[in-house]
């Protein structure tokens, strides 16, 4: 895709869906039912329960228990999340030069195994499969 302005929520939201049905099957099996969502930035409250200070460090978050913190007596109140920070991924997009749809699908594979306790190592793996 090329831009004349600034990729827009629903454009990063549409290479979302896009990267989602691009990643490794393996990965994608174990996602149903997670909603994506894409957010200009984090807020003060995400950053502060996570320790951070700057928005533009933050490129996705998963929201939702951990699979490796799941029970089946569990009662969801609310739909696991994937959400995407379109300011910070823009930031990244322009200080790397990377791909967008290539950083997009790396935040969106990053945030995926952290929910499902994948160490840094296999994250990295699915990464460059890509």
């Amino acid at each position: 895709m090329r831009y004349g302005t600034p990729p827009s929520l629903d454009d990063i939201l549409e290479l979302a869906e896009t990267a989602l049905s691009a990643i490794p099957q393996e990965l994608r099996n174990l996602v149903g039912g997670t909603v994506m969502a894409v957010e200009e930035a984090p807020d003060d409250e995400v950053l502060a329960e996570l320790g951070m200070e700057s928005p533009w460090e933050l490129t996705g978050l998963y929201r939702g228990t951990p699979m490796t913190q799941k029970s089946v007596l569990d009662i969801p109140a609310e739909p696991d999340t994937i959400v995407l920070f379109r300011e910070p991924i823009l930031l990244e997009w322009i200080e790397t030069g990377e791909d967008l749809f290539r950083l997009v699908r790396n935040v969106l594979i990053h945030e995926i195994g952290h929910h499902f306790g994948l160490s840094d190592a296999d994250i990295s793996r699915l990464e460059d499969e890509g």
